[in-house]
């Protein structure tokens, strides 16, 4: 960043933003915190529509490509293994061209992604569009809470970053709806519109002030912090605390991978990584991805179950997103994960019945009351905790490394999770929930004595605690 001298460097930035007559005018709505937020959850919108494809497009795919189930099986896992590379790389790529330039990339790796699908006659070019979705998929399960947490103002930045999770479950719940209705190649070509509107939008709203501020594009900084907070705000405070954070970062040199294990970060990393870890080793991405077959196991009518699943998920998620800056991030994630520590236990009771055949007639019952608590309470916290947590505790000057190395950790605990779902439920059924309910139980443990509570702090003011 440009540094300016000492004497009149803070009134080159300042004095342009303030004005006396702002100090006394009414907060205005930010309506282009709202816009802008609304363009980049058309990324998380996308992201469901990707994880959401395979399970309705699944037998069409197999029967119009003669495909068998070791290649979809492939194709599969391939979404996967795309989001891992995406992860890895989404970090730098924001801090390099910015957070707006990340989303376009993401967008353009699933515009390629489902036109390869669209038109695939064989294996290698839907595997090739199964990797390009993944990758933008990764990509944007980074940049869209980072880029809401950085534009937001801190009395709903919760809230707002909250929103990712929604349009996650929301897009998962459409695709699988939709893709009752429609063949998996129009299903693909459905699957642009959040990526075209994406696109679109990103020419219409600001960029992240705060990575302004780090470039040292000053003007430009004061411009877009303007404009999202409104021409009557007064933004001198907010722009100064900005200003002062990005100036002592500057005096630190460029933040690495090996970084992160420095003592003056290692609290943060350790409370990112944490939360990845137990958000995916809880066993979700398992019980999302097979719970048609979790149902037909516990005798309970497969499809029925799946459409109360993708309904309940998306309410939660919604019906949460209003109180995170009310009740806290801490607050939720412990109802959460002692919700997930009840909903397996419920699960394996069901198992456990059945196993040793007791109970015909409570096992389905069982089953379903366990598999919708895990996921009233997974969408009430877990699930987009996290990711809020994660975009607020990282300094600025690591951010990129950093949160490209957690959303990496969350997509190798899906891959894991997911992978063993089937090997574990076939050692016991019953056992397989236990498990998830003890490490959910650790997770209760972790939030308590590790992670802070953010709400009502500004991003600078967090960073002042967890890396004093």
């Amino acid at each position: 960043m440009k540094m300016s001298n000492a004497s009149d460097g803070s009134r080159e930035v300042r004095e342009p933003l303030v004005d006396k007559d702002m100090a006394e005018s009414k907060p205005e709505q930010p309506w282009m915190v709202y816009l802008s937020t609304f363009v980049a959850v058309c990324g998380s919108f996308a992201f469901g529509s990707c994880a959401g494809y395979s399970s309705p497009a699944q037998a069409a795919i197999r029967n119009d490509l003669s495909l068998t189930i070791a290649e979809f099986s492939l194709f599969g896992s391939l979404l996967t293994f795309g989001a891992m590379i995406g992860a890895i790389t989404s970090g730098p790529i924001a801090d390099l061209v910015g957070r707006k330039g990340a989303m376009r990339v993401s967008s353009a790796f699933c515009v390629v992604g489902w036109l390869a699908i669209f038109f695939a006659k064989g294996v290698v070019a839907l595997d090739l569009g199964r990797l390009a979705t993944g990758y933008g998929m990764g990509a944007f399960s980074y940049v869209v809470p980072i880029f809401i947490a950085e534009i937001a103002p801190k009395t709903f930045r919760g809230a707002l970053t909250t929103l990712n999770q929604i349009l996650i479950c929301t897009g998962v719940s459409v695709s699988f709806i939709i893709g009752t209705m429609v063949t998996w190649r129009v299903l693909a070509l459905i699957g642009l519109i959040p990526c075209a509107v994406s696109i679109i939008g990103l020419f219409c709203i600001p960029e992240s002030p705060r990575w302004l501020a780090k470039m040292g594009r000053d003007a430009e900084f004061e411009a877009a912090l303007r404009k999202l907070r409104g021409k009557k705000a007064n933004i001198s405070e907010e722009a100064a605390e900005i200003q002062d954070y990005i100036e002592t970062l500057e005096r630190l040199p460029k933040a690495k991978a090996l970084d992160l294990f420095q003592r003056r970060y290692i609290r943060s990393v350790l409370i990112a990584f944490g939360l990845m870890v137990f958000q995916q080793f809880g066993g979700i991405n398992g019980i999302c991805f097979y719970t048609s077959s979790i149902f037909e196991q516990a005798g309970f009518p497969s499809r029925l179950g799946m459409i109360i699943y993708a309904v309940l998920q998306v309410v939660i998620t919604a019906l949460n997103a209003p109180i995170v800056d009310k009740a806290g991030r801490k607050p939720l994630l412990l109802v959460s994960a002692t919700g997930l520590v009840i909903g397996c236990l419920i699960t394996a009771a069901s198992f456990y019945l059945k196993a040793h055949d007791m109970a015909h007639k409570a096992v389905p019952v069982l089953a379903v009351i366990g598999i919708m608590v895990y996921i009233s309470s997974f969408s009430a916290g877990m699930g987009a905790m996290p990711w809020v947590v994660m975009s607020e505790i990282f300094p600025i000057n690591i951010k990129g490394v950093a949160g490209g190395m957690a959303t990496l950790v969350n997509w190798f605990g899906a891959w894991a999770i997911s992978y063993t779902f089937n090997f574990l439920m076939s050692w016991s059924s019953y056992g397989t929930f236990i498990i998830y309910a003890v490490i959910n139980a650790l997770a209760i443990v972790f939030v308590i004595a590790v992670v802070p509570e953010t709400k009502g702090k500004t991003l600078e003011q967090i960073q002042a605690v967890v890396n004093p």
